[in-house]
């Protein structure tokens, strides 16, 4: 797994038949200062996430364990939208603080 924040959603009119209902999201990648790094993903939403939350997603294998995603040609999935984060002591993310802020 891995962190990124969503920054953007990505819409497709035509697709294959399979992903016919599934929302994608742009992510970025989030180092561990909590620095966002210049990689992006695009995948999947299984849990309503949204734009500037921070979530955990999934590649390969994996995003293809989420419920209903067996058969999908998947390869990456949001499978939480995270809290917080700590490292040793101190907070690289609150949502609770990040929501004020904006």
């Amino acid at each position: 797994m891995q962190i990124a924040k969503v920054c953007g959603t990505v819409v497709s009119t035509y697709k294959e038949s399979n992903l016919s209902g599934t929302k994608f999201l742009l992510l970025q990648l989030v180092d561990l200062q909590g620095q966002l790094l210049s990689e992006y993903e695009v995948a999947t939403d299984t849990v309503g996430a949204g734009v500037d939350e921070w979530v955990l997603f999934t590649r390969g294998s994996g995003a293809r364990q989420v419920l209903n995603s067996e058969n999908r040609p998947i390869d990456a999935a949001v499978i939480a939208i995270i809290d917080t984060v700590s490292l040793s002591d101190r907070t690289l993310y609150s949502k609770k603080y990040s929501e004020r802020m904006q």
